[in-house]
């Protein structure tokens, strides 16, 4: 691959040769449990709301239709693979992500109901004046149907819509002014595959080719498929045009994909992909380093792919007064900073993509979003450029960020 102008030398240390990727095989315990327990949670919505709307004929009718076509639509998508043709398997994960999207609201809110009505309760014991749980079970039974259907419809228009993009400065001890004001255009998250084709990707690239960028991060999760199917939608990503080019590094979808076949195609798409390695980049003749792992869980799929912060700066220059990491999850944060990196670039975590479950999240990863400090090593965590799942983002907007890397103010 021929350098990116202002490349001035490129990888110092290249991950081993990846060994053959094993078949991942779904057991089928999962196949019948699915179905049985989104049976199971219909079942605990219809028992809490179903009887408060029995006087109102019209509004039972609607949601006892909802209930019973999204516990049959769900888990429709264990079954997609199956299908005849490629356009009928799309369908079916469409209808079965959009029930998802739709029952995880309704079910939230009804949890959230029965802790209000219990609540309701215990304090009426307390201020009898207050009104009692009985008199607001039937207005709240239409309440919180209609509300789900609400969220799902604005998340729907969110997650479709073209990403924003979201500027951010970050200071850096002792950034020379050769670096003062470079940008990074970070992309992330996309899950191009059932739902997300290459319209989406080329609107995304027409906004980052706007900025005109510096450098442009892709940290993973770009595809969720296989090269024979999604090629041609992935095609738009060779367009993307800044000064020093397009960095990639792999997230856990890529290994669910076909890691190989993938990091072969988007080399092929002039991408640079970057396996525990670093390059090296000269900016305004100033030298700055662009590392990156693979994800965390990569060497559960290819023994070689265990991520290293260290071994992707081995034989770094010492003099570049700038280092970058790319990596998919936050988790690689501690090691990149024990590793000596200014700043990591990560997503994964989509913000939570929809309320409430990005306050569990924090859970799993150590950032959820935007921008964190640990010890001498900034990290900023997008909120994902595309969706996971269901078509749906609530309350957390996806993202394209343009980083500027900032002197410090006195």
């Amino acid at each position: 691959m021929q350098a990116q102008p202002g490349d001035t030398s490129f990888v110092t240390t290249r991950a081993p040769a990846p060994a053959r990727q094993p078949k991942r095989r779904r057991p089928s315990l999962a196949r019948a449990l699915v179905p049985t327990f989104s049976l199971l949670l219909h079942a605990y919505v219809a028992w809490r709301l179903l009887p408060y709307l029995w006087e109102r004929p019209l509004a039972f009718a609607l949601l006892a239709t909802l209930l019973a076509f999204s516990s049959l639509t769900m888990p429709l998508g264990l079954l997609a693979r199956r299908a005849r043709s490629q356009r009928t398997g799309e369908r079916i994960v469409w209808i079965s992500w959009l029930a998802v999207g739709f029952f995880s609201s309704l079910f939230v809110l009804t949890l959230l109901r029965d802790l209000s009505l219990g609540l309701v309760a215990i304090t009426h014991l307390i201020w009898p004046a207050l009104p009692l749980w009985q008199d607001l079970a039937p207005a709240s039974s239409v309440i919180v149907p209609l509300a789900a259907v609400l969220i799902t419809a604005l998340g729907f228009v969110n997650a479709r819509r073209t990403p924003s993009v979201v500027h951010v400065q970050v200071p850096i001890p002792s950034l020379p002014e050769a670096l003062s004001g470079l940008t990074i255009v970070q992309i992330s998250d996309i899950h191009i595959g059932a739902t997300i084709k290459r319209p989406y990707l080329d609107a995304i690239v027409e906004t980052v080719n706007g900025l005109a960028a510096d450098l442009v991060a892709v940290t993973g999760d770009l595809v969720d498929g296989s090269v024979a199917d999604l090629a041609r939608h992935v095609a738009p990503i060779a367009h993307l045009s800044s000064r020093h080019g397009t960095f990639f590094v792999t997230g856990n979808h890529e290994y669910y994909s076909g890691a190989e076949s993938w990091i072969a195609e988007l080399r092929r798409l002039n991408v640079r992909v970057l396996l525990n390695e670093h390059v090296v980049l000269q900016h305004n003749s100033e030298p700055f380093i662009v590392a990156g792992v693979t994800d965390v869980s990569g060497h559960h799929f290819i023994a070689s792919h265990r991520s290293d912060p260290r071994t992707a700066l081995r034989d770094a220059p010492s003099d570049a007064a700038f280092r970058l990491l790319l990596a998919h999850q936050p988790r690689s944060a501690a090691a990149a900073a024990d590793a000596g990196f200014d700043l990591q670039l990560s997503g994964h975590t989509h913000g939570g993509q929809f309320l409430p479950w990005n306050f569990f999240v924090r859970l799993q990863q150590p950032f959820v979003s935007g921008l964190h400090r640990l010890r001498g090593l900034w990290v900023y965590v997008s909120r994902g450029t595309g969706y996971w799942g269901p078509p749906k983002r609530f309350g957390v907007p996806s993202e394209i960020t343009c980083l500027r890397l900032v002197r410090p103010a006195a």
